[in-house]
């Protein structure tokens, strides 16, 4: 079966140790957990947990599984082929030289990258897209200087069916 990176969505119940046996199902079956992100919900007693893992599908089948056993998850969703809307923020400081602003801040525009904080020499954008739209425009701007890059991995939600 083919090994492709799997978004899997969980609401949990906003309880101390809980992302902790989330990670220790991962870790028990020798499995990474690429990216992970966590907030509460509209209701602050239940948060959202996305992360990605790259596995098969039986694999996906046999965590979903495990997740729906422990107490405190309320759902367990694999996201990877239903119609959802996937996304991911990344902040990058770059250094930008005098030759290279034009083409840079024209890049910028063309990405539809916004800034958050610029000096002279050095400059700080928010890119939201999906992972491979980031990645694309992390390698575009590499070789300018990036500095630093944090991203935070996918998040995802359901496409709702229209007339809901």
């Amino acid at each position: 079966m083919a090994v492709q990176e799997h978004i899997i969505s969980l609401l949990v119940n906003n309880q101390p140790g809980v992302l902790s046996r989330i990670a220790g199902v991962f870790s028990s079956k020798g499995y990474n957990i690429r990216s992970l992100c966590v907030a509460e919900t509209t209701n602050p007693d239940v948060s959202r947990i996305t992360l990605t893992s790259r596995a098969d599908r039986d694999f996906t089948d046999k965590i979903k599984k495990q997740l729906d056993r422990l107490v405190d998850i309320v759902s367990v969703t694999d996201l990877t082929d239903i119609p959802s809307v996937k996304r991911e923020l990344m902040i990058i400081g770059l250094r930008i030289k005098e030759e290279n602003r034009r083409e840079i801040l024209r890049a910028i525009d063309l990405f539809g990258c916004k800034i958050v904080a610029m000096d002279e020499d050095y400059l700080i954008l928010e890119v939201t897209a999906n992972t491979d739209k980031t990645a694309a425009i992390l390698k575009f701007f590499e070789p300018f200087g990036v500095e630093e890059m944090n991203r935070t991995g996918a998040i995802a939600v359901f496409r709702q069916p229209s007339g809901r």
